[in-house]
């Protein structure tokens, strides 16, 4: 059965939308990416991506190297730990961690955060000694220069993420001495969605070097180094992940020279990806409920929209969404757009599409990453898209089995007027 076939013959069990991931896709991605990667560097995957227990299962068993897991929330934590991961594997970072979620992230067993300032390293530190701990933590670094121009820039200007790279060396004492904690290292996330691989090439570089010459003005121990990411992906758009062969081989070069024992693990090497290593796991199945023209243009009216894919486009980051379909051959134009009441319900303006009508279905692929978790779903209280994850069943010819079907509950508690509180 093909996998279009597959797809949607669950849409006819399930309904729409829905989404499918498939979690040999989720497997193939693991393992391409610790190939382009030196021997002995470390993966995290970043759970904003898409938190499905089933899919960090996939990404931390073997066999092979297994990712680490990457959270800014307890929520993300939660996920963590019921897929398996244990405090030592897990990585806490994000501008925002409150007291309370510290105290939480501590008693889950959690010893290593990424800190964005000094008052959040001291927010650290102070959740650490009420539970009688000391954690590591790397100091996130907002580097006031780039190597290169492309993808989404993540360092260089006024942020609530990481340190200032010119001001860190001011507070550099009281940094190494902030109780409950211990600086073990250094994270750099300078860009999203690398250009290509000499792009890539190039802000790791550049982020290695201002990492040595941080580590010196800092004068603390480099045990760790978290390089960031930029692994490219398309997004709700036919086409394939990136290939990095040159990666392995320039990035240990380049290692070698600026940090000679980090083959031994002095410091160990890290790096986080979300979107390469789901992105092409997953398809959104939605059903056509009307179609229309306006001015002479004709709009596609789908059963879902950005309240269950590109609700982050508003955001800036993933801007504009403009998705294509993969079903049947096109043959025309059409805006899609969703079921919502705003102009804003849009997945892609003048897309070329097959002839469609009320009831036919509409496949967008690579949507594993930013799916339903990065989306409106309270908006107009529209139902939440079912997920349905399938993997090999063992067969050897490539059909599949259903492993889990799940669908994100929205609660909502109202207080009646005049209720006691």
């Amino acid at each position: 059965m093909s996998a279009r076939n597959s797809n949607e013959e669950l849409a006819r069990t399930y309904g729409t939308p829905l989404y499918v991931y498939d979690l040999s896709r989720v497997r193939a991605a693991r393992r391409d990416l610790f190939r382009w990667l030196p021997e002995g560097v470390e993966v995290y995957y970043a759970f904003k991506a898409n938190p499905h227990p089933d899919l960090v299962r996939a990404l931390r068993e073997g066999p092979g190297p297994g990712c680490r897991a990457e959270i800014s929330s307890t929520g993300e934590l939660a996920t963590a730990l019921e897929a398996g991961h244990t405090g030592e594997e897990i990585l806490y970072t994000g501008p925002g961690k409150t007291p309370g979620e510290l105290r939480e992230a501590v008693r889950g067993g959690l010893r290593r955060f990424s800190a964005e300032s000094l008052s959040d390293l001291e927010h650290i530190g102070a959740a650490a000694v009420a539970e009688g701990v000391v954690v590591d933590c790397l100091l996130r670094i907002n580097s006031a220069t780039a190597s290169a121009a492309s993808g989404v820039r993540m360092t260089g200007k006024a942020s609530q993420f990481g340190i200032d790279s010119e001001t860190v060396g001011d507070v550099a004492a009281a940094l190494r001495n902030v109780p409950g904690t211990s600086v073990a290292g250094l994270h750099l996330f300078s860009q999203s969605n690398a250009a290509d691989e000499e792009a890539l090439i190039g802000e790791f570089r550049h982020t290695i070097e201002t990492a040595t010459r941080l580590q010196e003005e800092l004068r603390v121990p480099l045990r760790m180094l978290d390089i960031g990411g930029g692994f490219t992906a398309p997004y709700g758009r036919v086409g394939d992940r990136a290939a990095y062969p040159k990666l392995a081989g320039e990035l240990s070069a380049e290692l070698d020279l600026r940090l000679p024992g980090w083959r031994e693990g002095r410091p160990r090497i890290a790096v986080e990806s979300g979107r390469y290593l789901v992105g092409d796991s997953g398809t959104l199945v939605t059903s056509v409920s009307n179609v229309k023209e306006s001015r002479g243009r004709k709009f596609v009216i789908l059963d879902g929209g950005i309240n269950v894919f590109g609700g982050m486009s508003g955001l800036g980051r993933l801007l504009p969404v403009s998705v294509q379909v993969d079903t049947g051959e096109p043959t025309e134009q059409a805006s899609l757009v969703g079921p919502l009441c705003t102009p804003g319900d849009v997945l892609g303006r003048d897309v070329t599409v097959p002839a469609l009508a009320p009831g036919d279905l509409v496949q967008i692929p690579n949507t594993g990453a930013y799916g339903p978790s990065a989306s409106l779903q309270s908006f107009l209280g529209r139902p939440s898209p079912v997920e349905v994850v399938i993997d090999d069943d063992g067969s050897g010819d490539g059909s599949k089995v259903v492993v889990s079907v799940s669908r994100i509950e929205r609660s909502r508690t109202y207080t009646e007027r005049g209720a006691a509180a």
